[in-house]
């Protein structure tokens, strides 16, 4: 990894986001600045020293995409923001009830049970 301090890398993403329009910030263009690839700016993500820090560039970078979405509506930016875990479907969430009588069950049955 390029940086090993998280003082090395908040300068230079304050700095993308300062030289940046807001309208063109990307999770790409700010591993560009940081010269280095998108994956391993994901990773410094999984790093404890960094996570915040990469993490809040990224809220920064998935609201302007939500500004831009307000405005415009764009394709893109739906895309992009399906890319920060957002979804355009609806999920049902369906609840089965069991009822079981315990003296009548066999010890198969009560195990099956206990692993569902």
């Amino acid at each position: 990894m390029k940086y090993t301090k998280v003082e090395e890398i908040e300068p230079l993403i304050e700095e993308y986001l300062k030289k940046t329009k807001k309208e063109e910030w990307t999770i790409t263009g700010l591993a560009l600045a940081l010269d280095t690839s998108r994956n391993t700016l994901c990773e410094y993500e999984w790093r404890d020293e960094f996570s915040n820090t990469i993490k809040k560039a990224k809220e920064m970078i998935e609201h302007s995409y939500e500004l831009d979405l307000k405005k415009t509506g764009r394709t893109g930016t739906i895309f992009a923001l399906k890319n920060f875990e957002w979804k355009d479907k609806q999920e049902i969430e369906q609840k089965t009830e069991l009822t079981v009588d315990f003296e009548k069950a066999s010890d198969q049955e009560l195990n099956q049970l206990i692993n569902l």
